[in-house]
């Protein structure tokens, strides 16, 4: 109800964005501390302070014109933006710092009106706090700002008019008391000089007003367009106004003064009167542009129910959706800050807020252009993500500069708001970037990792789990959870044969039903339904397609009670178990896991507790991948102190030897497991040492699809005895001890030194070829024969002109033939993925 009302705004960019950013920013500031930073700081570090104060300004206003032309901006302003760009946390977090920032800027203008009336009062023999008079404005302001933003934006036309008869006055006087040889004297510091970013500080909030626009983002009629336009134009008025008016300060009055007088600005001017008035005018027009954004950004902050305590300021009333409780709690706090009466001090906290605040919205929109989404779209087109992320890089140097344990505790709150945020925050109630940039991330390591050469070292487990009900389903999720290890990936697979006409519908039913289970279950795994004429050629193609790039499924689980006659009548779901020797014939690996309703998942109460896992060991890529399997379960919670016992099988008696032997294999892989050395073992010793194990893995063979154990026996015969056992088949080579520099990387050195040789000597060979043709032509060019030539002498001559001929031939021959060479080590280098040109 609150969004329909606020969909339907009626100020336009003039109204709405420019004058309460503009009126914002030629504020209290410019009429009673502009005159004190050019007499602490001379001329020249003052345009420092001016340049590096609207830098940020500038940069943060690309910023809010890229991301307000990418999305319709709703009541919020910058906290609308940061949300729903960053993520609920960093929103939440950022919106209770923009809250309290535009709150306590009320009292900062309202504190700078008291001092500005009560300084002219004081000339009329009249003495009132400053305090006291700031707080009777602030009354005025709460009745404007409770009867809404369309009263409040116009009283901000009659401050416009007399904060421009104040300028007019100022310049007309500073022009008239200009002293060049006054203002080359005023460029260095003065007698009195401030820390510099003491000073920074104290100017900050001059350039915070052109957000205000921003804030009243929801009253707009066309946000995309009126923000970018009026938020440039405030700010470039703005820097003009600041840069000029410092000018003509230090060309007018010597700088002790400035630094002492606070009303230098009042003297300098033509008519003084006028720049009181400005001054007053500024100060409240200031006030009430804080005082309508502060509540609405409470208000957006409640309605979108990320903090329960704040759910009561959700509401709005009036016509115009006015967010009266927020502006109740507005004022309370600015009430509080009033009573701290210290203009400086507020002055260093609200530079804090903003630069916070500006910072992330920096950050924000270079996040979203980092993600590449096709949906950041800015109309904005003179935008580059590197301005963002400069821009918030400055936000926060500027922040640590001003004051060091000020700036770190600033982010240590707002990073506590949002680790609190992200355990308390529930369901997302709208998308932000959070996963465009994670499915970049995505894409981008799966281009490099593509790029990289495959080794064993780096094999995980990509597991499809092939399963029809969630009965024989649920058993095998929490086991593929445990053997991944936090570093696998699984897919819950449930394949149908197609029927009717209806296809889409049921696949889609199926899907959200297989959703839903992993959901509620919290097992982290990918869904997967696949629709099939034949089940045996659509599992053969899924399970060698199935993934992406180096990404690809290497492991098929199975459910050992999912029998054959437990399928449904009409026959539309396969019977997985008929399908193992398709796994195998296409790559994957298979485990075939009888759990007998055993619940596997971790179970933290258990961390203490003694379990057992066997792996039968025939020392073949099976049993290393049983064992490699067996270790990656230990990283579990539940499974950490599980003890690992090799049950060997590959030798013919138990001697210390063979003992030794398996000690230094587990050593080389780096594995704790205890080795047993059972002979000759057959189904009968596999109960005796294996049945009261928690976990067994058994290496076994498919004889016509039919699995069998190693010893030749059948499976049913250990089954009814085991507790839980993994059955498994590798059918990929594995290597649990290889070296980083085996496999591909030891064939492409050795193929790339084979390059390097071949390169240089068809180089030579060419050098060469090219030597001895050289020789032969010019011994052919001085070959001549006359009349008085001695003809023994030309014969000799002849010939050796003819063996170097020979030679030069034979030299091409034999460059041409390394030419040959190298290109076949070049072919072989493809053959394996790499180009030599690189």
């Amino acid at each position: 109800m609150a969004q329909a009302k606020k969909s339907t705004g009626t100020l336009g960019t003039f109204a709405g964005v420019f004058t309460p950013s503009v009126l914002t920013i030629l504020g209290i500031i410019l009429f009673l501390r502009m005159g004190y930073v050019v007499g602490s700081a001379g001329l020249g570090k003052t345009f420092i302070i001016i340049g590096i104060a609207n830098l940020i300004s500038v940069l943060t206003s690309f910023s809010l014109a890229a991301i307000a032309t990418n999305m319709k901006v709703k009541s919020g302003g910058d906290y609308y933006l940061i949300s729903r760009t960053l993520g609920v946390e960093f929103g939440g977090a950022i919106g209770i710092v923009l809250f309290l920032a535009q709150s306590v800027s009320i009292a900062f203008y309202c504190i700078g009106f008291g001092e500005a009336v009560s300084g002219i009062l004081a000339g009329y023999g009249l003495v009132y706090y400053p305090q006291l008079i700031a707080l009777v404005a602030l009354i005025f302001l709460f009745a404007l700002a409770w009867l809404g933003a369309d009263l409040a934006t116009k009283f901000q036309f009659v401050v416009m008019v007399f904060l421009i008869l104040a300028l007019v006055s100022f310049y007309v006087g500073g022009f008239q008391k200009w002293d060049t040889q006054l203002l080359l004297n005023n460029w260095n510091t003065g007698s009195n000089p401030v820390p510099f970013w003491i000073l920074f500080a104290i100017f900050f909030p001059a350039v915070t007003g052109f957000t205000q626009g921003v804030s009243m983002s929801g009253d707009l009629k066309d946000a995309g367009k009126s923000l970018p336009l009026g938020t440039f134009l405030a700010v470039g008025v703005s820097i003009l106004v600041y840069f000029s008016v410092s000018i003509l300060f230090a060309a007018s009055n010597p700088l002790d003064i400035l630094s002492r007088d606070y009303n230098a600005m009042n003297k300098t001017a033509l008519f003084g009167f006028l720049i009181d008035a400005g001054v007053i005018a500024a100060t409240l027009s200031s006030a009430m542009a804080s005082f309508l954004g502060a509540p609405r950004i409470l208000q957006s902050l409640a309605s979108d129910k990320i903090f329960p305590v704040l759910k009561p300021f959700a509401k709005i009333e009036g016509p115009l959706g006015n967010p009266r409780r927020g502006v109740l709690f507005s004022l309370v706090i600015a009430v509080l800050t009033i009573g701290l009466g210290q203009l400086d001090l507020i002055a260093r906290v609200v530079s804090m807020f903003f630069l916070i605040s500006y910072g992330l919205l920096n950050y924000a929109t270079y996040f979203e252009a980092a993600t590449l989404s096709p949906s950041f779209r800015p109309r904005f087109k003179w935008y580059n993500k590197k301005l963002s992320l400069v821009g918030s890089l400055a936000c926060l140097g500027v922040m640590l500069a001003i004051d060091l344990k000020i700036g770190i505790t600033a982010v240590a709150i707002l990073f506590a708001i949002y680790q609190y945020l992200k355990r308390t925050s529930g369901l997302n109630r709208w998308s932000d970037s959070q996963r465009s940039y994670q499915l970049q991330r995505v894409r981008d390591s799966l281009i490099e990792a593509d790029q990289d050469i495959d080794h064993p070292r780096e094999w995980r487990p990509y597991i499809l789990v092939l399963s029809n009900k969630q009965l024989y389903r649920t058993p095998l999720l929490n086991f593929a959870g445990l053997i991944e290890g936090g570093s696998g990936i699984t897919s819950a697979v449930k394949i149908f044969r197609s029927s009717g006409l209806n296809i889409a519908r049921q696949k889609e039913k199926e899907f959200r039903e297989l959703k839903k289970e992993i959901l509620e279950n919290s097992h982290h795994a990918f869904p997967l339904v696949l629709s099939t004429i034949d089940a045996e050629v659509g599992l053969s193609a899924l399970i060698q397609s199935y993934g992406i790039g180096p990404v690809r499924a290497n492991t098929v689980l199975f459910n050992w009670e999912e029998k054959n006659n437990d399928t449904d009548k009409k026959g539309n779901y396969p019977a997985y178990q008929d399908y193992m020797q398709v796994a195998i014939e296409s790559g994957c690996s298979i485990i075939l896991l009888k759990s007998n309703g055993a619940d596997l998942a971790p179970d933290p109460s258990q961390e203490k507790g003694n379990k057992n896992i066997d792996v039968w060991w025939q020392n073949d890529d099976t049993s290393r991948f049983m064992l490699l399997l067996s270790y990656l379960m230990t990283r579990n919670k539940g499974w950490q102190s599980a003890q690992i016992r090799l049950l060997a099988t590959n030798y013919d008696q138990d001697n210390d030897q063979n003992e030794t032997q398996l000690l230094q294999i587990l050593e080389d892989i780096r594995i704790d497991a205890s080795p047993v050395i059972i002979p000759k073992p057959d189904s009968q010793k596999i109960i005796e040492y294996s049945k009261e194990s928690d976990l067994v893995f058994l290496p076994i063979t498919l004889k016509n699809n039919v699995p069998q154990l190693f010893s030749g026996e059948s499976v049913e015969s250990v089954v009814p005895f085991l507790k839980t056992c993994a059955f498994s088949i590798s059918a990929q080579k594995m290597e649990l001890d290889a070296e980083p520099e085996e496999g591909k990387f030891k064939e492409l050195s050795h193929i790339y030194d084979q390059f390097q040789l071949a390169e240089k000597r068809a180089e030579l060979a060419e050098k060469y070829a090219l030597r001895i043709a050289q020789e032969a032509k010019e011994k052919m060019e001085n070959l001549t024969v006359s009349e008085n030539s001695d003809i023994h002498a030309k014969q000799k001559e002849i010939k050796e002109t003819l063996e170097i001929r020979e030679k030069a031939l034979s030299a091409r021959k034999r460059a041409y033939r390394e030419k040959e060479k190298l290109k076949k080590v070049e072919d072989d280098a493809k053959s394996i993925g790499i180009s030599m040109e690189e």
